[in-house]
């Protein structure tokens, strides 16, 4: 039977601690709605606890766990890492896992980015990737240069210079303008390839290259702050501006770096390589928080000309061992299988399961790219009836505005990716 007991806590005691004590994303404090208690997971399964139900997860934990849970790979390396050491200070010394994992990352990144800084989390990378830019400049006698450019609908994290990259009407950080450093925002990047688009995005960067630090964007999909899509021909638009200009290009692959769009990162639809790359979110395999900042070799040369010739950011917790060991056997489990025909099987299945929501009432879009399949409805969603309605059919989502989407592990089977889509229609017809 069901164990109703977590840890000596019931499921109940457990539900009213979390209520009055435990700040969730997102949420108010205290919580107003009831969280599911999940006691372990394997493969692409949560289990409940209290009633032992299992739900296929179809959002990889936030975009991470691309392997699935416990998997024995990653659970070898984290053991066997334990064994020796758990976290070491990462200033004045150094270790093999940082190192292999700044090694596999220069190595499998598009060609010239040769420089690593790990980060702790995806919204930290982007921090140091912001200082970066602005530091190279200073360094270099031109302290002026000290905005970005970015199109609307992004979502770079919820940390101080990420949110003011952010979409800055309508998205989650829209109130901190007038308090946010003032950013230089194009249009939304259309679907399909628009010259008159491309125009303005040549414009802007001309107009304000003497201010302009770096331009940064998510390469192809946008995440959380909209989950669209748009055609890579305009990163070799901003590549080329950018260079006729003297301003640096930052890649935010968080989201869509390690597969998740078909390619190992989303710069590669347009053969572009970033003078900086932000990566995480699947680099452990979901298993612990890490993440990374890569460079060219111009951006650290410029840095290290200057009267502060340091990068001076030190998080406690960097280059991790244990988060590094981990990372590199995630990497070696990804590229040590076709990964790609597996993204595109998923990317068939969600295609087939997902077609039909298109003939539901108030849904504006239906679309897919790689391992992400998203429902756009005409209106704001129902979160707690969508989540509802997933569940129902064992499928865990977290709807959000007026999307329903999923992102479900590479190793999810195709009678798993069936039900997570027959889930998301439920969740769009209901929501």
């Amino acid at each position: 039977m069901p164990d109703p007991h977590v840890s000596g806590l019931s499921v109940p005691e457990l539900l009213e601690l979390d209520r009055r004590h435990v700040w969730h994303p997102y949420g108010p404090m205290p919580g107003r709605q009831e969280p599911l208690v999940v006691e372990s997971a394997s493969g692409v399964r949560l289990r409940l606890a209290g009633t032992g139900t299992e739900l296929i997860d179809g959002m990889s934990s936030w975009w991470s766990a691309i392997h699935g849970y416990n998997h024995p790979a990653l659970n070898e390396a984290a053991r066997d890492q334990l064994g020796r050491m758990s976290h070491v200070m990462f200033g004045g010394l150094t270790h093999e896992p940082a190192v292999r994992l700044a090694k596999r990352l220069v190595d499998m990144s598009p060609e010239g980015l040769e420089h690593v800084f790990l980060a702790d989390s995806g919204s930290v990378s982007v921090e140091v990737a912001v200082k970066m830019c602005l530091q190279h400049w200073r360094s270099l006698g031109r302290p002026g240069k000290q905005r970005l450019l970015t199109w609307r609908g992004g979502y770079h994290g919820d940390t101080w210079q990420p949110m003011s990259v952010c979409d800055p009407e309508g998205g989650m950080h829209e109130l901190w303008q007038g308090v946010l450093q003032r950013q230089v925002f194009a249009d939304p990047p259309p679907v399909a390839y628009e010259e008159s688009y491309a125009d303005q995005l040549r414009e802007l960067i001309e107009r304000h290259a003497d201010e302009l630090a770096a331009v940064i964007v998510e390469p192809v999909v946008q995440g959380a702050g909209g989950m669209r899509f748009h055609s890579p021909a305009y990163l070799r638009v901003l590549r080329e501006a950018c260079d006729a200009h003297d301003v640096l290009l930052v890649f935010d692959e968080i989201a869509t770096g390690f597969g998740r769009t078909g390619t190992l990162f989303a710069a590669e639809h347009a053969a572009v390589t970033p003078d900086v790359m932000c990566v995480g979110k699947a680099l452990t395999g979901g298993y612990m928080t890490m993440a990374a900042t890569l460079c060219t070799a111009r951006v650290a040369d410029g840095i290290s000309r200057g009267e502060v010739p340091v990068l001076a950011h030190g998080p406690t917790f960097m280059g991790n061992p244990l988060a590094a060991a981990v990372a590199c056997a995630s990497i070696d489990l990804l590229l040590g299988q076709d990964w790609q025909t597996e993204v595109k099987r998923v990317e068939t299945g969600l295609r087939e399961g997902l077609a039909p929501a298109a003939e539901l009432p108030g849904v504006r879009d239906v679309r897919v790219l790689g391992a992400i399949g998203v429902v756009q409805l005409d209106h704001e969603i129902d979160m707690a009836a969508a989540t509802r309605a997933a569940v129902r059919e064992g499928v865990w989502l977290r709807p959000f505005r007026d999307l329903v989407y999923t992102m479900p592990p590479y190793v999810t089977g195709d009678v798993d990716l069936a039900r997570i889509t027959a889930a998301v229609c439920a969740a769009a017809r209901e929501g």
